[in-house]
């Protein structure tokens, strides 16, 4: 399914600005690839359904799936020594 243009610039928007107001999602992810992926994955929902979602809510959405996407490489950054020390600690040791 293919957004409308209004559809896709409000999502390039609200990236727009998650990426202004996060320093970590700039650190970590690219911008302009994140409002791509972001176009295509809410490409799939019915255009009424998009329409209805408030921005707070939309916001949220695109939010968490970027703080997920921007995490998910994060512990292959670790040296052998910190990763044992995050084993350590999800275990409550």
């Amino acid at each position: 399914m293919t957004l409308t243009t209004a559809h896709s610039t409000r999502i390039a928007n609200i990236v727009e600005t998650l990426f202004r107001d996060r320093d970590f999602l700039r650190d970590r992810l690219n911008q302009a690839e994140s409002i791509q992926e972001m176009i295509n994955l809410f490409g799939d929902f019915p255009s009424e359904e998009l329409q209805s979602l408030p921005d707070e809510e939309l916001t949220y959405r695109i939010e968490s799936i970027l703080v997920v996407k921007s995490v998910s490489g994060m512990l292959n950054d670790l040296t052998p020594e910190q990763i044992r020390m995050f084993d350590e600690a999800v275990e409550g040791g």
